[in-house]
């Protein structure tokens, strides 16, 4: 379908355009924003680790908000799959969708991190 040919287009890792209208340009708030998602990220893939499908869907759900808030479609992508998959109960996709979370939520975070070492200008 129509959703394939959308995901082979390279993702950047953060959205920046995105990231710069939620936070108006405000680099002290983009600061903030991006270590909230840091923190809250790792928080919710603890979680996730062997978890029963409800909080399964509860920590996707949260996840899904705060990547779609600075534009890291990627996590926010593999998190939808997550809670869809959760839902219907369909463990090897819940599997997938989890280790697609893990890789993506890394990816964002490595980029964030390297983001956040440059000095504000």
């Amino acid at each position: 379908g129509e959703m394939h040919e959308a995901a082979a287009i390279p993702l950047r890792v953060i959205d920046d355009e995105h990231l710069e209208r939620i936070t108006l340009g405000d680099r002290r708030l983009e600061r903030e924003v991006l270590q909230i998602f840091v923190r809250q990220s790792a928080m919710m893939l603890e979680r996730i680790s062997g978890e029963q499908p409800a909080v399964l869907v509860t920590a996707a759900h949260t996840l899904i908000g705060s990547a779609r808030g600075i534009g890291a479609w990627r996590v926010a992508d593999a998190a939808e799959r997550l809670e869809r998959a959760s839902r219907e109960g369909r463990s090897e996709d819940i599997s997938d969708a989890i280790a697609d979370l893990k890789a993506a939520s890394l990816e964002a975070t490595a980029a964030i991190a390297a983001r956040l070492a440059k000095p504000s200008h």
